[in-house]
């Protein structure tokens, strides 16, 4: 330590004097500290104040410059060094030498900058602020060559592409062929595994999935998965996973779907699908994300069902009823429920048999799976009478979507459970079924549901009450004052909030259950002529007539 107390004063001399020679030595000297101790070193640097003396010792034409630079890089391995290396002003002397032609220079540089900024967003995107990101995407291109260069500068990008900031920066340079073409080049499993560090947060930007797609990526990906997909070494395993996870994150963006689909002809489109027979489970899944992600617009939609996806959908969940992976019946799940959203898919999705397979999971525990089961009924039996009705009058379906009702760890699958108990009356708009949900007991749901923060929710359970109250008031009576009924309608026509859809269906309600006498003297009792009369003056004139006819017929029956 004594030798380096001497070295420092001697640099502390010598950079007044610009002595090459003597700095050099004590720069040396430095070096040779930080690597015997870097922590007493870092600490006995900072405090003799040379810091302050660095930022001018950082001079592109000097010959000490890369060694200054790696000083600065050990030290900022220490946190409590980084603070002191930017208080110094050792960041825009460091970015200024980014634009160096030395190689030795760049890679201290980018190692210096590196350790200053570690696990500092705030620094980061000073970094990005200073134009950092541009400057590095031209070295990784004039520099490909030198594999200590690249790994900083795929370091670099790591770092900077998880900040949101980033994004934008790198979508105006020409990161995504330079990242595609060094991939190709690469054989050993840690550099590819590097390159796919920086591409998974890129890939998240739209435009640049676009880029990525346009530069070839995912030729690449598919390479790699064909390579893997029988390997049983940890390393094969690993990429496989990471190749179809980044292929499906390309999926995500619309234009870079569109481009992959092809109008159901592209060649990446039918290697995705030739994933869903596969043997392979992380295959199987990224298949049906990838067909959940492509059908994103009806027009992909319709073309998918009609030459037949559907049918490898259902296999594919058949074969899951027993080995149960749940990620698999999840995705599949997802891409059926999308496939089902265009109306002229419904009732071929439904004689393809998609419903009975859709029913296996029924007894699933995993609320992921009921979510998407539940999402998937609700889509097919939109405006299908008759698969409503089916549905509908089974027993152990309603008996279940019932429980799910009460599922209060899980709002989603509560809040799909009543949209699909509601679905199946307003579609069928059947006795039977109006019995089984009597019966099943999920009229009380559909009350609460009436009072949802959701407007769209609460027109769907109103107009469902409605039906029930119209198709069979006798046997719903009791549950309807059980469950409060005509009290929650009277706050929904008292709230200025409701909307006029939502003011317009209670009315219409309180007629259908004037028919019932306890229900009548419910209604009478909370004065809901004064709450009617009021909405004559309503803006919406739908919902001015309807108040009219619905004071009218409550005088006449008061």
């Amino acid at each position: 330590m004594d030798n380096l107390s001497e070295a420092l004063e001697k640099l502390k001399l010598a950079s007044t004097d610009s002595a090459t020679d003597s700095v050099e030595s004590c720069l040396d000297c430095l070096l040779k500290a930080l690597t015997n101790n870097n922590t007493e070193a870092s600490v006995k640097i900072q405090e003799m104040g040379v810091l302050p003396l660095l930022p001018t010792l950082l001079n592109p034409q000097s010959s000490c410059t890369p060694k200054v630079a790696n000083i600065i890089a050990e030290m900022a391995k220490n946190e409590f060094m980084r603070s002191p290396c930017v208080e110094a002003g050792l960041i825009p002397p460091l970015i200024q030498l980014l634009n160096s032609t030395d190689q030795e220079v760049l890679l201290q540089t980018g190692r210096a900058l590196g350790n200053i900024c570690y696990d500092s967003h705030s620094l980061q995107a000073q970094l990005i602020n200073m134009g950092v990101i541009p400057t590095l995407v031209k070295l990784l291109g004039i520099h490909s060559h030198n594999t200590a260069l690249t790994e900083m500068c795929l370091i670099a990008f790591g770092n900077l592409a998880e900040l949101e900031s980033s994004k934008e920066q790198f979508a105006s340079t020409n990161i995504a062929e330079e990242l595609v073409r060094l991939f190709q080049k690469q054989t050993e499993h840690e550099k590819k595994e590097m390159i796919f560090e920086v591409l998974a947060p890129l890939a998240e930007n739209d435009v640049i999935k676009l880029q990525l797609v346009e530069a070839g990526l995912v030729e690449c990906l598919l390479e790699v998965v064909a390579q893997t997909v029988d390997g049983e070494r940890e390393e094969d395993i690993a990429q496989l996973k990471t190749a179809s996870d980044l292929m499906v994150l390309l999926l995500l963006g619309d234009e870079s779907m569109q481009k992959l689909f092809e109008g159901g002809k592209g060649s990446v489109f039918q290697r995705v699908l030739s994933w869903i027979p596969s043997h392979n489970h992380q295959l199987q899944l990224a298949g049906a994300l990838a067909i959940a992600n492509f059908a994103r617009n009806d027009g992909n939609c319709i073309h998918m069902v009609d030459t037949g996806i559907v049918q490898k959908l259902l296999e594919l969940l058949d074969r899951h009823v027993e080995e149960g992976n749940v990620t698999v019946q999840h995705a599949a799940l997802s891409a059926l429920r999308n496939l089902a959203i265009p109306v002229v898919n419904k009732s071929k999705m439904l004689s393809a048999g998609v419903a009975d397979v859709v029913l296996k999971f029924l007894q699933s525990e995993m609320p992921p799976v009921q979510f998407k089961l539940l999402g998937t009924l609700r889509m097919l039996i939109d405006t299908q009478a008759e698969a409503a009705d089916q549905l509908g009058t089974n027993g152990k379906l309603v008996e279940r979507l019932v429980e799910w009702c009460e599922a209060k760890d899980h709002a989603g699958v509560m809040g799909e459970s009543n949209r699909l108990l509601s679905a199946l009356i307003r579609h069928s708009k059947s006795k039977e079924v109006v019995r089984t949900v009597i019966q099943g007991g999920g009229v009380k749901h559909l009350v609460t549901m009436a009072t949802s923060e959701h407007m769209i929710m609460q027109n769907e359970a109103l107009v469902a009450l409605g039906l029930i109250a119209g198709l069979d008031l006798v046997a719903a009576e009791k549950d309807f004052v059980g469950a409060s009924l005509v009290s929650v309608l009277h706050k929904l026509l008292s709230d200025e909030r409701s909307a006029p859809e939502i003011k317009y269906n209670s009315m219409i309600l309180i007629c259908a259950v004037m028919g019932s006498e306890p229900l009548h003297k419910e209604v009478q009792s909370l004065a809901f002529i004064d709450v009617v009369s009021k909405l004559r003056a309503h803006e919406n004139k739908t919902v001015s007539h309807q108040a009219s006819l619905t004071e009218q017929r409550l005088t006449a029956q008061s």
